[in-house]
């Protein structure tokens, strides 16, 4: 069985990060480690909630891993809150990559053309330089931008813009680069990939849902990891996360009392094991 360890915030409450990595990682089959990097009452949607930094675990989990010699055969990182927390991933991958082991960077840190609250332009620069050690990363467009300084465009934009941003995206340290919610009409949204040693690029696109939710590019980032570590095709694994996000958000809204928190995602948990 492989063995993944994912590192991001955990809301106890909230279908995000590992709320979400955790069961659907596990669910494919997969071995699922944590590294717990804050733990809040709920996702930051909701008023007062609480947190708890938990930086300073970090480090005695990896040197009690260490001593353990436990590997793993992917590093996903996902929700980093600091500076520090991104150094102790770069130190993570040094120690903890071997030849076989996938280096997979979710850079959340922004979306609809802002950034988180508490992040910076020069948090999104660090960012940058970590997903430079990464074989994948996953920034969705305003991520993109952040991380290479440019303007943000949520429309208006070009075939060849798009493929520009995923060249400069590669030329920044990562062999493969996944950039999500790129849209060229009204109906349609998808993904755009780039293999930087191929140099290759592919596509895969869908019906675009009026709907939004917390948590669907963790869920995308989580089944992709997965898929991609149960040894399906970056083609293969980036449809299986999108139509899956696409099936979890209709499953949502087909309960006229449904959750405004997060998607049901664990109804089409059936659909995502029969499609490895």
């Amino acid at each position: 069985m492989k063995r993944i360890v994912t590192v991001q915030d955990i809301s106890c409450v909230g279908k995000c990060s590992l709320t979400v990595a955790l069961p659907i990682i596990s669910a494919m089959g997969i071995e699922t480690a944590v590294i717990p990097t804050a733990v809040l009452s709920t996702h930051t949607a909701f008023k007062g909630f609480t947190f708890r930094d938990l930086t300073e675990d970090i480090t005695p989990i990896l040197d009690h891993w260490k001593k353990e010699k436990i590997i793993f055969d992917a590093i996903y990182t996902g929700y980093l809150g600091s500076f520090r927390q991104l150094e102790l991933m770069k130190k993570m991958f040094g120690d903890f990559k071997n030849d076989g082991t996938l280096i997979f960077v979710d850079p959340c840190m922004a979306d609809n053309g802002n950034l988180y609250p508490g992040f910076t332009k020069e948090f999104a620069a660090a960012m940058a330089k970590l997903a430079c050690l990464a074989d994948i990363i996953v920034p969705n467009m305003t991520e993109a931008s952040f991380m290479l300084n440019i303007p943000y465009k949520d429309s208006g934009y070009d075939l060849k813009y798009v493929e520009n941003i995923l060249v400069e995206l590669a030329a920044l340290g990562a062999k493969k680069v996944i950039l999500k919610g790129v849209s060229f009409e009204s109906k349609k949204i998808g993904v755009m990939c780039y293999d930087g040693e191929t140099k290759a690029f592919s596509s895969y696109f869908h019906e675009k849902l009026p709907f939004s939710f917390h948590g669907t590019g963790d869920i995308f980032a989580s089944v992709c990891a997965g898929a991609l570590l149960r040894g399906l095709s970056e083609e293969k694994a980036v449809a299986l996360a999108a139509d899956f996000v696409v099936r979890a958000i209709k499953a949502t809204v087909k309960n006229q009392n449904h959750n405004w928190y997060g998607v049901d995602f664990e109804s089409e948990i059936p659909f995502l094991v029969g499609s490895l």
